[in-house]
């Protein structure tokens, strides 16, 4: 049973959670123990809210779960987890990390909350409009992003970081949706009732406006924003970025992947690589230049 539960608290999904230590890392307090460890005590509270609700998300699609080839395994679609237990599990995550997020910081923890109730509302009706879906899953990222700002005393934390991290959710939750629409094809609606609002022609048109939009705004921040060094070397990092957009269009038109983005982050070595020469480019950039 724990097992199960475990499982349907999705630690691969906890890689999203990340961005809580955008704040820490862009002002240039990676290296300061007490703001390390703030933000990483946030990371850990923010992965259980998550998780929480994808227990709670789980339980509204008990149903259409069953119908679908892959999600039909999920624990408690096939009944290794029971819907009493999942119940009970969910709401003590919600009540511990709560409690724990407001001795944290108390606007930390109004964060955890609307982030929290908004994503319920997306699991119970919000996922079922079209472009709305797409819109929370990016607030939702957003959200990460302020919470980490709310952790530590920011100095020069630009906000073109927002800009940039709404931008690229947008292309993953579209990129997410084209797969999903690729995989199910002609029984897509019947699996995930807001796929009847896509075709895939109109998911290719809003990823190539949203992934153009991404690499223009990151672009901008890296030359622009008032604490990136004053020599443009900030501006070396974006070759990184815009492989790594490129690879995952690559994989969710040719390898027909992206349905869980974070299995490409997980598994994809390429994405891997850039990715982290890109992280190493920001530290050196940031930190030692």
């Amino acid at each position: 049973m724990l097992k199960a539960l475990f499982k349907t608290m999705r630690p691969r999904q906890w890689t999203k959670n990340v961005f809580i230590f955008a704040a820490l890392v862009f002002d240039k307090q990676l290296f300061v123990v007490d703001s390390f460890l703030r933000t990483l005590a946030g990371f850990v509270l923010f992965c259980l809210i998550s998780s929480s609700v994808y227990i709670f998300n789980d339980l509204a699609d008990v149903e259409a779960d069953r119908q679908h080839p892959e999600k039909k395994n999920r624990p408690i679609a096939s009944g290794k987890l029971s819907v009493h237990t999942a119940w009970a599990a969910g709401i003590v995550l919600v009540i511990f990390t709560l409690v724990f997020a407001y001795l944290l910081a108390p606007l930390f923890a109004l964060i955890v909350g609307a982030y929290f109730v908004l994503n319920l509302a997306y699991s119970m009706a919000l996922k079922h409009i079209s472009i709305l879906d797409v819109l929370i899953i990016a607030a939702g990222f957003v959200m990460r992003v302020g919470a980490g700002v709310t952790l530590i005393h920011v100095e020069r934390f630009s906000p073109w970081l927002y800009i940039v991290m709404f931008l690229l959710s947008l292309f993953l939750g579209f990129g997410k949706r084209r797969a999903e629409l690729a995989l199910l094809t002609d029984g897509a609606g019947s699996h995930r009732k807001v796929l009847d609002g896509y075709t895939l022609p109109l998911l290719n048109q809003y990823i190539m406006i949203v992934s153009g939009m991404t690499i223009i705004a990151y672009s901008l921040y890296t030359f622009s924003a008032p604490n990136v060094p004053a020599n443009h070397s900030m501006m070396l990092t974006i070759p990184f970025m815009v492989y790594a957009i490129f690879r995952y269009l690559y994989l969710i038109e040719v390898e027909k992947a992206g349905g869980t983005p974070e299995e490409i982050l997980l598994s994809d070595r390429p994405f891997q690589v850039s990715m982290l020469f890109w992280a190493v480019a920001v530290i050196i950039i940031f930190y030692f230049s």
